[in-house]
C-alpha cells in the first residue's frame, strides 16, 4: 500500500475560519414506541437523536460534533468498521487513517444517518456518486465505505494526489473546486478540510505504521 506522502501529497492552503455559522435548524430521528422512525426538526416524546444540521448558508454541516479524542476514547465505536476500512484502504490504496478521518467527519461513524441534501451513510455519498461508484446499498456499510474510499482515490487522482483538494472537493464538489481554482470559499469546507486533516493526523499517531 502507498503511505500517504506517497500515494498523496500535501497542499498548502491557508483556512481563514472566522466565525462559525449560526446553526440555523436540526433533524431528528425519533423512534416511536411502535418503532417506526420520524424525521422532525423538533423532538418529541420517544428516543431523539440529533443527525444533522443546516446551518445559516442552508448547507450541509458535520451530523454530529465529536473529536478525535473522544472518538478514540470509544474503541467499540472506532473499531466498528474496521474490516470495512482495512480492505477499502488496500484496494484503493488509501491510508486507513485517511478513511477513518472522513468517516468521522461525515457521519461520526454511523451508518444510518441521512443529510439535508440526501447524503447517506458512513461516508455521507450523495445518490448520484454512490450510484456511479457502484453502491447498490448505501447504507451497507461495506458497501458506503468501499464506495466513499473509491470516490476519494478517484478525487486524488484527478488532483494529482493533493490531499487538501481531494478532501475539498469531496466536500464541495468537483465544480466548486474547479470553479475556484482551489479550496472554495466556503466556511464549512474550509472548517471541514482542517478538521480531516486534525483527525487524520490524530488517528495516524494511533495506527500501526502499515496502516497509515
Amino acid at each position: 500500500m502507498l503511505g500517504l506522502e506517497r500515494g498523496l501529497r500535501f497542499g498548502l492552503v491557508l483556512l481563514a475560519l472566522g466565525v462559525c455559522a449560526r446553526v440555523q435548524a436540526d433533524v431528528y430521528r425519533c423512534t416511536g414506541s411502535d418503532g417506526v422512525d420520524e424525521y422532525t426538526n423538533v423532538p418529541h416524546g420517544g428516543a431523539c437523536r440529533r443527525l444533522w444540521h443546516t446551518n445559516k448558508a442552508g448547507r450541509r454541516t458535520t451530523q454530529v460534533n465529536l473529536d478525535t479524542a473522544q472518538a478514540l476514547g470509544e474503541p467499540d465505536r472506532l473499531q466498528s468498521f474496521s474490516q470495512h476500512i482495512k480492505e477499502a484502504a488496500q484496494l484503493y490504496s488509501l491510508p486507513e487513517a485517511f478513511i477513518r478521518a472522513v468517516m468521522l467527519v461525515e457521519s461520526n461513524f454511523l451508518p444510518d444517518v441521512i443529510s439535508d441534501a440526501g447524503a447517506m451513510g458512513l461516508m455521507q455519498l450523495m445518490p448520484d456518486t454512490a450510484t456511479s461508484m457502484g453502491v447498490l446499498n448505501a447504507f451497507d456499510p461495506r458497501q458506503n465505505v468501499l464506495g466513499g474510499a473509491r470516490y476519494l482515490r478517484v478525487l486524488a487522482n484527478r488532483y494529482n494526489g493533493d490531499l487538501v483538494l481531494t478532501v475539498a472537493a469531496y466536500n464541495a464538489g468537483e465544480g466548486a473546486v474547479e470553479r475556484y481554482h482551489g479550496v472554495p470559499p466556503y466556511l464549512e469546507t474550509r472548517r471541514y478540510v482542517q478538521r480531516v486533516l486534525h483527525h487524520y493526523y490524530a488517528f495516524r499517531q494511533r495506527a500501526p505504521r502499515a496502516s497509515q
